[in-house]
């Protein structure tokens, strides 16, 4: 049964500044289960504030409290939508799901927030999902065929109803029935009102953790979200593992046919936060070796090593320690304006960029500057920041990316441009120097951030992680592009004809 839907009628749509040139990576989720009173929501919320780095679109929470369900989804922040005093008393109950994300698989409309409920015939379920689907749109038609009903337009909605189809008669057996048709990375948790269930995809490319805070225990896509919530990190989920959560303790699963795992190499380069410990390695250590790496590959003669703050900070670090050049603050980021500010005119756009990173003239005159940044997607956000430091007095300008150069779109979560967006696919490396108006330019080598990871290369018969955007590897098929390429009919493009208000 559910008990309280809070759904604002206004909301702000979802538009895309077209100088923003980050990847972004839809969303993050947060489970408890076993919390204390009427703690979970706000338990909860505490963690989705620690992830609002993977998206600040939109955010919502399913709490379970007396057998009945309690959810709010929210456009905005989470600290806006759930930080009230009055949280436990909205929504009460010892366990809840959370969810923060950006729209990459349908659009930024109220009803593709998570988590997503559903009564099914054995009792509600919500669910709370991080990646994409690559066979979504096949899957789709198929249960529209069928006569599904779909309320959103996110890949999310079905997996519900593939749960709902199921002839198995256990919501677990339900739910591992589902992940058998999905393809693609996922982190997923589910929350029944006698279980939460947690599952990440065959080959971890997504992350999901597993955590303990005194008796009850969370789930989370980050352990800066345990670390937020007070709770001990535990283990990671495993890839293609199912985690089942009761009153009876914790079961895991292993219900599909043993594959090396490959996580996202784009954790370390630039999403997770990098206090977060990603399957067992710091995110901060492995950017402080790539910088490392990056100086033994890309030297040059230099006076300081500036940072594209605020992801370029420990890559920059590492090269300031690896190349002995002294490591200086040139450019100082605004914290006052969210990912999503818009500038309401293109004469505002093109100032942008000083709004959000402004040069500090006083490190950079005079000087010959070896720029660090995390990668180079479109390039239109680095040759604005280049001249910024060269208007500031810089000499010489010698630009590093501490990823390798971006080739390939990617089908699993992340919101980056098509290939005929991406800079380094479009130039070749002196094309693009010429373009972003650099003395010198630089990109780690694929086998270089493999080293930075501990690794002693890429190997190329069986790669240790998920590389295609880099090297056009993809780890699965790609059913839904393959179908639209072939010429069939996919999902015509236009999955709903309903535009929300």
């Amino acid at each position: 049964m559910i008990h309280h839907i809070a759904d604002p009628v206004v909301h702000r749509p979802h538009e895309r500044d077209a100088d923003d040139d980050r990847p972004r990576l839809e969303c993050g989720v947060c489970g408890v289960w076993g919390a204390a009173a009427d703690e979970a929501s706000s338990i909860v919320a505490l963690g989705l504030h620690a992830l609002q780095h993977r998206g600040q679109e939109a955010c919502g929470i399913a709490s379970v409290g007396d057998d009945r369900f309690h959810t709010e989804r929210h456009m905005g922040l989470v600290g806006e939508a759930f930080g009230g005093a009055d949280l436990s008393g909205r929504m009460p109950g010892p366990a809840a799901v959370g969810h923060t994300r950006y729209s990459t698989s349908g659009g930024s409309f109220l009803r593709n927030i998570q988590p997503m409920f559903a009564d099914l015939d054995t009792g509600g379920i919500a669910i709370a999902h991080n990646g994409n689907l690559t066979n979504f749109l096949y899957l789709r038609n198929r249960l529209v065929g069928e006569g599904a009903i779909f309320q959103s337009t996110s890949d999310s909605e079905v997996i519900l109803h593939l749960i709902a189809r199921s002839r198995k008669a256990k919501i677990v057996d339900r739910f591992i029935d589902a992940l058998g048709q999905i393809e693609g990375g996922y982190a997923l948790v589910a929350q029944t009102t006698k279980k939460m269930i947690g599952a990440r995809d065959p080959l971890g490319i997504r992350p999901l953790v597993l955590g303990k805070a005194g008796d009850a225990w969370v789930l989370a896509s980050e352990t800066c979200a345990l670390d937020m919530i007070g709770a001990d990190f535990v283990r990671d989920i495993e890839h293609g593992e199912v985690v089942v959560i009761d009153e009876d303790g914790l079961t895991s699963l292993k219900p599909f046919p043993a594959r090396a795992a490959r996580p996202c190499l784009f954790e370390y380069v630039y999403f997770a936060r990098p206090d977060s410990v990603v399957d067992g390695r710091s995110v901060y250590e492995v950017r402080k070796a790539m910088g490392r790496a990056l100086a033994r590959e890309h030297a040059v003669e230099a006076d300081i090593v500036v940072p594209v703050p605020d992801s370029g900070v420990p890559a920059a670090l590492g090269y300031a320690h690896e190349s002995g050049i002294p490591f200086e603050m040139g450019i100082i980021r605004s914290h006052y304006l969210g990912r999503t500010f818009i500038q309401p005119s293109q004469g505002a756009r093109q100032k942008g960029v000083r709004m959000k990173h402004s040069p500090n003239k006083a490190a950079l005159a005079g000087k010959r500057v070896v720029l660090i940044d995390d990668s180079i997607v479109r390039g239109t956000t680095s040759v604005k920041l280049v001249r910024a430091v060269r208007a500031a007095g810089a000499a010489e300008v010698h630009l590093r990316s501490a990823s390798p150069p971006i080739l390939y779109p990617d089908f699993y979560g992340i919101d980056m441009p098509e290939r005929e967006q991406l800079i380094a696919a479009q130039k070749s490396l002196e094309e693009m120097r010429q373009y972003l108006e650099v003395d010198t330019l630089g990109f780690l080598s694929v086998d270089g951030l493999y080293r930075a990871l501990g690794q002693d290369g890429r190997n190329d018969a069986a790669p240790q992680f998920t590389d295609h955007y880099f090297t056009g590897d993809y780890p699965t098929r790609l059913l839904d592009r393959e179908i639209a390429e072939g010429g069939r009919d996919a999902s015509g493009r236009q999955l709903s004809l309903l535009v929300s208000a």
